[in-house]
Formats: structure tokens, sequence, C-alpha cells
């Protein structure tokens, strides 16, 4: 069954060699009750750890059924241990948290025995052993004699060909002792058992053969065995530990060190507590600067007009001396505003173009012609012309606002209509008071600011009498209609072959071809930070314009105006700059008088200008088209600020991280020293390098989990007091929120930062010596 061929194993301590096991030779037969004796130091423990696998030798050789194992590796070593040898110790080396059944459980887990085979094994070892009433209790709560018999039942319990006990009954009083050795003794009819005692009169007993064993040789052997040659019949079965059981391990030993792993993943979580808190300040503030940054989009939208401003011009022309020139003559130079003008042409080619732009960047486009309007009312009984102006009726001064709404589309009137039809841009920054929002490209709103105050001018140029500061109930405002009259209608032909406007007002507003439109709501500007892109008074949509081009741009006063050079309606010549002009505002160019586009935010700001700029690229100056960048001031100032202070806090608080890493592998060293015997107990049930480094890792992961977990709780507790102090300090409400996304993420890195911050130690128990590890105190 067994042989030990000249084993030696010498150890070298300082000067002194000691030979544990001096050419020692000897066979064992496959059942028989073998008891070593010996003086203490003589080798016996050596020569039962090398039986063993527990401690390997110098020289010589272990034949295990015929066959070799010189060349064994470590895990040949570990499935010998785990399927053929049983151990029982002297201290018992019970896993302490672990329960008896678990106990008994533990090798047959390392064979990969299914659950049911195995509980069922498990139980009837503790049946045999007398331990059937407490096979569900915790090792704490049993005698020593109780526990030893947990140290058998674990050792039969895989039902090994060989049983080696080491002082069985070292550690118990003469009575227990009896009946410990009748129990050996009754499973040596089965197996080989081998014991290594001082007590002579328990050997001799119940021994079948007595070895007696001095300064690392047998001195005596009562019953010597001849082994004969045999093949090698010797087949080693692999053991594995699952993670389940590894996880099941470390999570029972935790548990029973309560408050020393909360302190310890309290200590873990401060650097993940630290860098939830950051993000989840970043994420308001981004919010909140987001907020901000569409606010300032909608009031400054990305503008491109058929003359535009050429900045890199205008630069290269104020680039002067600042000393003053000492020529005797001046130069005749073009001024610096007018070199940076640029004519931008806005074809249908290049329209295309922007409406090819993503909607994920810009879901507002704002396309809008400089056409006039022929509007009348029926005020007060009487119809008359009415204009959406802000302008002062009662005065001769130019209605310079108008003017800027008909050469840029910018000037409060106009907001854009989104590219899939909807009202999103006036939904999100503006607040119906009254009515609802338009549905229809006849709608019109009337917009007042965050006082509900209204531009007078604009209610006098709509036929409204009003007097400073008088109060209009709503209703007196929403539903109220202005007619919108086609050129055809409201331009009559002279015999001259001039045009004059039409004064029978009345019959304007009846004719088929005139359109109704509805005051349908009163808005405000729903921030308190913006004042809008909505100037007080009358607006109207992007879509309005167009539908009084396509209107009125093969009206008889267009085509006439087209045939001449001269102002159809005066006579006067013109020159070209104000016939094109007046054929814009006659609704006979298709021209846009202005294209806005509105980014979803800063960054997709920059996307767009990009998207713009590579229409340019390759093409000649004259033939590129110069937009305005009204936020890019803002943008430069505001864009990747917070990422900035982001990235720089969530480094400080990844140092603490650091720290808790380090602090882990000194927790985990710490398990390692304490956990040494559990260590040594494993390798003797089989289990190998890997298993013994998953069961630390795991413990490891746990603490990983825990800490990230606890840390994102006391973090996510943190944000109401946070936010109850920035609210008082800034009026921003609910700044601090924590990312699921970010919680999520941060748990991973807590968990594999803490599982790489022990990795090391959980190696170095894994390498620990089996034998050294199971006579650790």
């Amino acid at each position: 069954m067994l042989e030990l061929k000249h084993i030696k194993k010498y150890y070298q301590v300082g000067d002194t060699l000691t030979k544990a096991q001096d050419d020692v030779s000897v066979a064992f037969r496959k059942q028989e009750f073998v008891a070593i004796l010996g003086p203490s130091g003589s080798g016996k423990t050596t020569m039962l750890n090398i039986i063993g696998g527990l401690d390997r030798y110098d020289s010589g050789d272990l034949l295990i059924k015929g066959k070799s194992t010189k060349t064994f590796k470590d895990s040949d070593w570990d499935a010998y241990r785990n399927n053929s040898v049983g151990f029982i110790f002297q201290s018992y080396n019970i896993i302490t948290h672990l329960s008896i059944i678990d106990n008994v459980e533990m090798g047959m887990t390392l064979s990969g025995v299914d659950a049911a085979t195995k509980r069922k094994k498990a139980e009837d070892a503790l049946i045999r052993v007398g331990l059937k009433e407490h096979m569900h209790k915790k090792p704490t709560q049993l005698s020593g004699g109780q526990m030893q018999r947990v140290a058998i039942a674990r050792a039969i319990a895989n039902d090994p060909e060989i049983l080696l006990a080491d002082e069985p009954t070292g550690a118990l009083d003469s009575e227990t002792s009896q009946e410990i050795m009748k129990l050996i003794k009754e499973l040596s009819k089965e197996r080989l058992v081998i014991m290594v005692t001082h007590n002579p009169d328990l050997a001799y007993q119940y021994a079948d053969r007595i070895i007696k064993f001095a300064d690392g040789q047998i001195q005596d052997d009562s019953h010597p065995h001849v082994e004969g040659d045999k093949e090698d019949d010797f087949k080693l079965k692999r053991t594995k530990m699952s993670y389940i059981t590894a996880l099941r391990l470390s999570f029972n030993n935790i548990r029973t060190k309560k408050g020393r792993t909360f302190l310890t993943m309290f200590a873990s979580s401060i650097g993940i507590i630290g860098i939830a808190i950051v993000l989840a300040l970043s994420n308001g503030f981004q919010k909140q600067i987001d907020k901000t940054q569409a606010e300032t989009l909608s009031t400054m939208p990305v503008t491109i007009s058929p003359v535009g401003t050429d900045t890199s011009a205008a630069m290269e022309s104020t680039s002067r001396s600042k000393s003053f020139s000492k020529n005797k003559y001046v130069t005749a130079e073009t001024s610096a505003a007018d070199k940076a003008q640029h004519v931008n042409k806005l074809n249908t080619k290049y329209l295309n173009y922007v409406n090819g732009m993503s909607k994920t960047l810009a879901k507002n486009i704002a396309v809008t012609y400089g056409t006039g309007m022929n509007l009348v009312r029926d005020a007060n009984g009487k119809y008359q012309t009415v204009k959406f102006s802000n302008a002062n009726p009662d005065s001769n001064t130019t209605d310079t606002s108008a003017m800027m709404a008909a050469a840029t589309g910018v000037g409060g009137s106009v907001y854009p209509i989104d590219r899939n039809g909807n009202q999103s841009f006036l939904k999100k920054n503006y607040k119906v008071l009254n009515g609802a929002y338009p549905t229809k490209d006849t709608d019109i709103v009337l917009v007042v600011d965050r006082d509900n105050v209204v531009n007078i001018n604009a209610l006098k140029n709509l036929g409204f009498k009003v007097k400073e500061n008088q109060k209009f109930d709503y209703s007196k405002l929403v539903g109220k209609t202005v007619k919108l009259v086609t050129n055809n209608d409201y331009y009559t032909k002279l015999p001259t072959g001039n045009f004059m406007p039409g004064t029978d007002y009345k019959a304007m507003a009846g004719k088929s071809n005139t359109k109704t439109l509805t005051i349908t709501a009163v808005v405000r500007v729903r921030s308190k930070k913006s004042d809008g892109l909505l100037a007080s008074g009358i607006a109207y949509s992007d879509q309005l314009t167009k539908t009084v081009l396509n209107e009125n741009k093969n009206s008889a006063i267009v085509k006439a105006q087209k045939a001449t050079n001269k102002n159809v309606m005066t006579g006067e010549t013109m020159d070209a700059t104000t016939a094109s002009s007046m054929l814009t505002v006659l609704g006979g160019s298709k021209t846009p008088s202005s294209i806005q586009i509105y980014p979803t935010n800063f960054k997709d700001k920059d996307k767009v200008l990009d998207y713009l700029d590579k229409f340019n690229k390759g093409k000649s100056k004259k033939d590129k088209v110069i937009y305005t960048d009204m936020a890019g001031t803002v943008s430069d100032m505001t864009g990747g600020l917070m990422d900035a202070i982001t990235y720089v806090l969530v480094a400080f608080a990844g140092i603490s991280l650091v720290t808790s890493m380090i602090m882990i592998a000194i927790i985990t060293y710490t398990s390692v020293l304490e956990r040494t015997k559990e260590i040594g107990v494993l390798k003797a049930l089989g289990a190998r390098k890997k298993d013994i480094t998953r069961v630390f890792d795991a413990e490891t992961a746990i603490l990983g989990v825990g800490a990230g977990v606890l840390g994102i709780i006391i973090a996510w507790l943190c944000t109401f007091p946070i936010n109850a102090v920035l609210l008082g300090m800034t009026d921003l409400s609910n700044v601090a929120v924590l990312n699921p996304v970010h919680a999520i993420v941060l748990v991973i890195i807590s968990t594999v930062l803490t599982i790489l911050g022990g990795h090391v130690p959980a190696r170095m128990a894994a390498k620990k010596d089996a034998a050294q590890a199971l006579r650790a105190e």
C-alpha cells in the first residue's frame, strides 16, 4: 500500500544540521493500525507529514500503490491529500467560523462532490463518531473530546485509504482518550492507520504494530512488512474549490468579526465617499451649467446673415503699431469694418447643407426671410393697417427694431419651430401665462417680461388704445386676430404702371387668400437668469416668414420690381443694394435674412461650428460662409471648467482610495496571520495554492463591495444636508445628485482596488508551508 525508500529530510538551522529523516525505509500494509513511538524531536511527526504530503523529502522515494512520488507537483500532492489521506491532529484544527457539518464537508467540497452526496456522507461520518445530536452546532459549543470526534469525522468523511493521527489523545483526559482510541481502532479495520504518540500504554493496547523512532531512524519495528513489486495503479483526482465556497468561507469568517469588519469597511469607504460626493456635486453643478448654457444659447444662437463679419480680417486691420507715424503723408485705405464685411452666399446648396446637420447637435434651426407683412386689423369697429413693431407710432423715429428683425432675424420677434415640427424652443424657454402654445404657422404669441409688462408701443402698433400703466386682462389679448394680406390683394397697380397700397382694408380682410393670425397665448420667459430671445411684444415662428415668402414671391408687384431698377411705388432709380433690399421687403428674395442655429449645449456648439467649417474647407474666400458665434466668449470661459474642477477633486479624493488599498493589504495580511492554522487545515484537506489565494481574494472582494456600498450610502445621505446648505447659500436646489451609474462604477472600483490591495498577502498565504502552518498558534 505505502512504502518509504531511503527517505532523507535534513534541516539546517545556523550551524546545526538536524537529521529529521535519516535514510528511513519502511512499508505499510493496506489495513493495519501502526503506532510510532519516540522521544520529542526524533522525527516521528516529520515522517507523518511526509507520508501525508504536507512536507517534502530531500531524497529517496515515497511509493503509493507502487507509484513513485518523485515527480509529484504541488497539485499532485493536493489531490493525494484530498482523496487518499485523512488527518487527525492533536489540537483538532477545526475551522471555528464554520459549523460542525461544514467542517466535515470541507474535504468533499474540495473534491467537487455534489451537495446532496456531500451532506449525506458528512452526516453519516458524524453519526459514526457519535455526534448525531451536535452536527449543526458551532465548534465553540463542543467539548475537547467532541472536537476530536469532529476531526475524525472530517478525516473519514471522504473515505480515505490512509488515516494519519498526530497525538490524537494528547489534549484529552484518560477516559476520553480511551474512547477516541477505540474509535480509531475500529476505523483501522477498513484502512491503514498511522498514529504518532508519546503514550506507549495506548499504543501497545490498541495498535497492531509498533515502530520505535529515534534520531531520525527506525530503531525497532514489531511487525515489519515488505512491499512486493506491483504495477502503478494509483490514480489522482484533482481538487477544485469553487468561488462560491471561497466566498462562503470568507463571509463566515468576516461575520465572526463584525466590529472590526465594519470599521475596516468604513475606513476603506472614505475614499469612495469623497469621490461620490465630488461626483454628486459635479453632476448637480454641471446640470446648472448646462441649464445656464442652454439659456445662453437660446439668446445667442450661431447666426449666419447675408452679410457677415470676418473677425480674422478685422483683427489684421486693427493690428497697428502703437507708436505714432512720422510720415509726411496720409494713406487712403478701406476701413477695418468694411474689410471685415463678407457677403455670404446663402443659396439652396448651403441651406441643404445646414439642414443636413445632425438633430442631436441642434434641434432648432430658424431660417427666416426679410419679407414684409401686410397686416390689417379691425380695431374699434374700423379696419386699419397695423404692424408688429415696438417703435413709437406717435413719433417720426425709425423703427430700428423692425429693421433689425428684417435684416438679421434677431429682434425679439421670431422664434424657431424645431426640425421635427414641434414647439420645443418655445416650450423649453417660455411659460404660458394664459392660452396655449401655438400649433399652426398662423398662431402668434404676446411676450411679456418677468413683471408681466408688455411694451406699450407693441400694443399701440396693433391698434389698441392704451395708456401708460394700463392693466389688461388676459381675455382682452388672447384670441385677438390680425389679418395677413397677400401682395396681390394689398397693392393696386396704377395706370402709370406704378403700384400703391390699397385703402379698402375691410375688403382686403375678406379676401380668400388672406390669412388670420391669432394671438394664442401670453408667454413669459421661464428662467430668472435670462431675458430670453424674444423681445416684449408680438412673436411669431420662422415658418410664418416662409409662408409669406411663398405667397408673395410670384406676386405682380414682385415681378414688376424684378424687371426694373426703379422703385415700382415711387418711380425713383435705386442702386443695386437698395433694389435688393426693396425686393426682399416685398417678398421677392429667396435669400434668407438670417439662419439661426441653436446648439443643444456648449460642447455640441463646438461640433456645430466644426460642421459649418467643413463647408468652407477648400473654398476660395468669396465662396466661404462666415458665421457669428455670439456665445463663443461664454463657451471659452465655462467650457470644460466643471470637468477640470471635477478631475482635480476626484484626484485628491483618489489619494484616499490608494490609502484604503494599502490598509486593505495590511488587514488582509493580519487576517493571513490570524488564519495561518486554517490555511494549514485547508492544505491538509487538499486545497491548492490557487484555492487559498481565492479564499483571501474573496474576503477582500467582500470587504471591497461592502466598503463601496457603505461609501455610496453615506455619500447619498450626505447629499441631503449638503443640498440644504447650498440652498441657503446659493438659492440652488438639489445640486448634489448622485448618479446611479457613478454609484455602480465606484462600487466596482472599490472592489477591484481592495482585491488588488489584498492579493499580495493572499499569495503569501498560498505559499505558506502546510506543516508549519499547522504548527502555528
